[in-house]
C-alpha cells in the first residue's frame, strides 16, 4: 500500500472546527508556525503499526478559545488561561477532543488509517524523537484561527 496520508486544507481544517464548537470560524492561510517553547497543545498521530504520521500543534491562546467554545465557557476564562500561561483541565479535555475528532481529516479512502495516539500540555517536553518535526519543512498547513468571540491563535497541521 503506497497511499499517502493527505494534507487536510484549510477549508476542511476551518469547517471541521466550526462544525465542532457551533460557532464561525474564520482562517488565514501562511500563519506562523507554532512552536510549543511558547506553549502549545500537541496532538500525536500514529498508523496502525504505531509509526507517526501527522501533528497538530495550537498555540496557547488558541486551545484555550477552541476548549472554551466547545464547553460554551466564558471567553474571559480562556483569556485567564492564557493570561496564567496554563491550560485548565476542563479546557484541555475539550481541545484535545478537537484534536482527537481532527483524524477525521487524515483518514481517506485508500490511505493508511491514522488515530490520536498522545496530546502534550502546554509547556510538557515532547518526547525527543517529536520535536525535530515540529519546524521542518515537510507538507503542512500553517493557520491563523479565530474562533468568533474568543480571539485567534495559530494552527499547524503536519504530515511527516
Amino acid at each position: 500500500m503506497n497511499e499517502q496520508t493527505p494534507l487536510p486544507s484549510a477549508k476542511d481544517v476551518r469547517e471541521l472546527v466550526e462544525g465542532l464548537v457551533g460557532r464561525e470560524v474564520t482562517v488565514t492561510t501562511g500563519g506562523a508556525m507554532v512552536d510549543p517553547a511558547g506553549g502549545a497543545l500537541v496532538g500525536v498521530y500514529v498508523d496502525r503499526r504505531m509509526r507517526l504520521v501527522a501533528m497538530v500543534l495550537l498555540d496557547l491562546p488558541l486551545a484555550a478559545g477552541v476548549g472554551a467554545a466547545l464547553g460554551l465557557v466564558p471567553a474571559r476564562a480562556a483569556a485567564e488561561a492564557v493570561e496564567l500561561r496554563e491550560l485548565p483541565t476542563n479546557l484541555s479535555e475539550n481541545a484535545a477532543e478537537v484534536l482527537n475528532v481532527t483524524a477525521s481529516l487524515f483518514n481517506a479512502e485508500g490511505a493508511p488509517h491514522v488515530r490520536l495516539d498522545r496530546v502534550y500540555q502546554p509547556f510538557e517536553p515532547l518526547a525527543s524523537d517529536l520535536t525535530p518535526w515540529v519546524l521542518s519543512y515537510v507538507r503542512r498547513t500553517d493557520l491563523t484561527m479565530e474562533v468568533a468571540g474568543y480571539g485567534e491563535g495559530a494552527f499547524s497541521l503536519l504530515v511527516v
